[in-house]
């Protein structure tokens, strides 16, 4: 890994096991930070951290304090979201604040031929921003180029429309719905991004999906250009591995794909 990016992984890769134990398996395999999406086979992370309360999982940070926790990862779109959706980003918010988290994670959402969803994710935006000056958290959400955010223009316009907003971008999901090589795209959205996620497929369908993801280095994500554009231009910020098992629980265990990450020069 170039000098100044952090490696990671999100738990989607390990869904099964508890806090400790991921931050643990980080730890084995030398990787800097997690994204906490699911832990002990929920997503209801709120849910699950109040059953062991604040000086708890501060206790299980300590001793893993090698390994950053940097993303809060959440289900909520800034496309038309309702009230239960909105409750359910606010409660993740007094957790980040407790144990030092710096993003929660939220999709862009709308669909990428809805001239208007952009404004829409704008205009939600900006109620999390009039809502996070009242309360004073230091928590900020990042926005994953998930659903309408798929083009280098739709972002452009979006970094417009909702100044100063940083992305997660999914590097893997635009290079697929666009067909323009991360390492092309980069410039256009460098700016914008704090952190990026990676993973690996080859074209063939597989479900729903006119792909089917392969573990790291074996498939045609270009992952060389990208790592070089990112040198090139000082990026300082995340490089995590999306290891999607908790959606494919046939894909192999996250420590396979670790080890083919690092066997293969991701990183």
């Amino acid at each position: 890994m170039p000098a100044g990016m952090r490696r990671a992984f999100s738990t989607l890769g390990c869904p099964e096991l508890p806090l400790e134990d991921a931050l643990g398996l980080a730890a084995r395999h030398g990787v800097d930070a997690v994204e906490l999406r699911t832990l002990e086979g929920t997503t209801d992370l709120p849910a699950l951290f109040a059953r062991s309360g604040p000086e708890d999982l501060r206790r299980t940070l300590g001793a893993h304090r090698r390994v950053l926790v940097l993303v809060l990862a959440t289900s909520f779109r800034l496309v038309r979201p309702g009230a239960e959706d909105r409750a359910a980003l606010l409660a993740f918010a007094p957790w980040a604040e407790a144990l030092g988290v710096p993003w929660l994670r939220v999709f862009d959402g709308g669909d990428p031929s809805d001239p208007g969803a952009v404004s829409l994710a704008a205009e939600t935006l900006r109620w999390w921003r009039g809502l996070r000056r009242e309360r004073g958290w230091n928590v900020d959400v990042i926005v994953e180029t998930h659903d309408s955010l798929l083009s280098g223009e739709r972002i452009r316009q979006f970094g417009a429309e909702a100044g100063g907003a940083r992305l997660l971008w999914d590097t893997h999901h635009t290079w697929r719905a666009s067909g323009v090589p991360p390492h092309e795209l980069w410039p256009e959205i460098a700016a914008q991004v704090a952190h990026i996620h990676v993973k690996d497929s080859v074209s063939r369908p597989s479900g729903r999906f006119p792909y089917t993801y392969v573990l790291p280095g074996q498939g045609e994500f270009p992952m060389g250009p990208l790592r070089a554009a990112l040198q090139r231009d000082g990026y300082a910020h995340a490089v995590s591995l999306e290891w999607e098992r908790q959606w494919h629980p046939e894909l192999p265990p996250l420590e396979d794909a670790l080890r083919a990450a690092a066997a293969r020069g991701w990183w």
